[in-house]
Formats: C-alpha cells, sequence, structure tokens
C-alpha cells in the first residue's frame, strides 16, 4: 500500500546520508533544483498561456530556455568552485581555527614539510583521528561560507550579465525573423514592383510633411 508519510520518511533519510556529513554540497544540489524547477514552470506557463500572442512566445520561450540554463550552469560553476578553493584552504592546514593550528604544532607540521601546499591534506595524516571532530565542523562552516558567497555572486552579478548579454543576441534574431515574416506577407500592388512599392512606403511614413499637423 502505499503511504505518503513512508516515502517522505525514506526520502528524507536518504538526503541526510548522503548529504548529512557535506551540507554544503546539499545547498549547492538544492539551489540547482529550484532554479530548474522554477525555469521548467516559467516555461509551461508561458507555453499553456493563451492571452500571450504566438509571436511572443517565439521569444519568450527559448529566452526562459536559455535564462534557466545560465541560472543553473552559473549557479553550480560558481557555487562549486568557491566551495571547493575554501575547502582547498582549510584541507592545506592554511585556514584554520585555534584547536586545527595547535594540533598541527603539535604534530610538528611546518611549511617546509609540506603544510600550506596544495598536495598536503590534513585528512591524511596518521593522527588525524584527534582533531576529525573539529576539523570536520570547522570545514563544514567553511563550505558552506565558501557556498554562501559563490551563490550571492553567480546570482546577483555573473547570472544577470549573461542573461542580459544573450537575451539582447536573442532579441536581435528574432525581431530579424518577424521581419521576414512580415515582408513575406506583404503583396505590392499591381503595376510596380515590391522595392517601388517598399519604397514608396517608406518616404511616406518618414516625410516630416506626411499627414495633417494642427496646432
Amino acid at each position: 500500500m502505499f503511504r505518503p508519510d513512508t516515502v517522505f520518511r525514506n526520502f528524507k533519510n536518504t538526503i541526510l546520508t548522503k548529504y548529512g556529513p557535506n551540507p554544503a554540497k546539499m545547498l549547492i544540489y538544492t539551489g540547482v533544483l529550484g532554479w530548474f524547477l522554477s525555469s521548467a514552470a516559467q516555461v509551461v506557463a508561458i507555453a499553456v498561456n493563451d492571452k500571450i500572442p504566438k509571436e511572443q512566445k517565439m521569444f519568450l520561450i527559448p529566452q526562459e530556455i536559455s535564462d534557466g540554463a545560465i541560472n543553473v550552469l552559473s549557479f553550480f560553476l560558481v557555487t562549486s568552485a568557491i566551495k571547493n578553493f575554501a575547502s582547498k584552504l582549510v584541507s592545506t592546514g592554511k585556514l584554520a581555527n585555534p584547536k586545527i593550528r595547535k594540533f598541527l604544532n603539535e604534530t610538528g607540521l611546518d611549511v617546509k614539510k609540506g603544510l600550506g601546499q596544495t598536495k598536503f591534506n590534513i585528512e591524511k595524516l596518521a593522527n588525524y583521528d584527534q582533531i576529525k571532530d573539529d576539523y570536520k565542523s570547522f570545514k563544514n562552516g567553511i563550505d558552506v561560507i565558501g557556498m554562501t558567497l559563490g551563490s550571492i555572486l553567480s546570482c546577483n552579478i555573473i547570472t544577470p550579465i549573461l542573461r542580459n548579454k544573450v537575451a539582447a543576441d536573442r532579441q536581435q534574431k528574432t525581431l530579424a525573423e518577424l521581419h521576414k515574416i512580415e515582408q513575406a506577407k506583404l503583396k505590392s500592388p499591381r503595376g510596380i514592383s515590391m522595392d517601388n512599392y517598399c519604397k514608396s512606403a517608406a518616404l511616406k511614413y518618414s516625410s516630416p510633411y506626411s499627414g495633417s499637423l494642427k496646432i
């Protein structure tokens, strides 16, 4: 028998088991999922809305899809990169709290023995278990801070710039396509060519003396 509470409990336990030791990674993936669902909902809403003309949907739907892709990729790549950089600072010993620093000093590690270098990893030390709990707690906190800074940078700076650039390019292409469609619908009057008809229409509506002027 299908029981929603059991399904939810199993899902919750799976998430906690897989991502509990690394909350920053869980926040990254849930953020990506949120961006994806939000963008998908926007696309569906535009597609089923009968009040939006077909011509506008030609621009809006591809625009929403490209915006969604930019949101997801920018968020995932930037937050992951900054989170991994922050994590590396902790694992190499360049960033440490007083307890970790004391542990490293008592172990006798210094710069000459690899401390602070990219290949150095505190977790691979023989006596790592002595500092494991404090280290994990501190590292998780730094990872969350790095992930938060990455999400702020992505959502407020990088993503808007990329979206505006892509939107401008998409708008130009869409306007060009709509212009071709409108041109194809035009029919020239008998006795004159299409080129002459277009030139005549352009002169008519661009002339400063066309129409009437009342004061």
